[in-house]
């Protein structure tokens, strides 16, 4: 797997709009897939942190969303950056 895939699969686990199954159908690296690679590429800290944070988020898992979230992301996420 190319760095940067492993960068965006890190970012898209650790928001909370994105649900597992995004990253298996974006990967093809399964919930259990993407908590191993968390484990391997974060530190012990972060990765706790992390479990912590997503252990029973209803977001994460698309069967468990509120059909009202629609999307994988925050509206207001990517905003255009200005120019210095």
């Amino acid at each position: 797997m190319r760095p940067e895939d492993i960068s965006r699969i890190i970012e898209m686990a650790w928001e909370d709009r994105t649900p597992f199954e995004a990253i298996a159908r974006c990967y093809g690296l399964n919930e259990t897939g993407t908590i191993t690679l968390m484990r391997q590429q974060l530190k012990p800290s972060s990765f706790k942190m992390w479990r912590k944070r997503v252990s029973g988020r209803k977001t994460k898992h698309a069967k468990l969303r509120d059909p009202a979230v629609s999307r994988g992301y925050c509206a207001t996420q990517y905003k255009p950056r200005s120019k210095k």
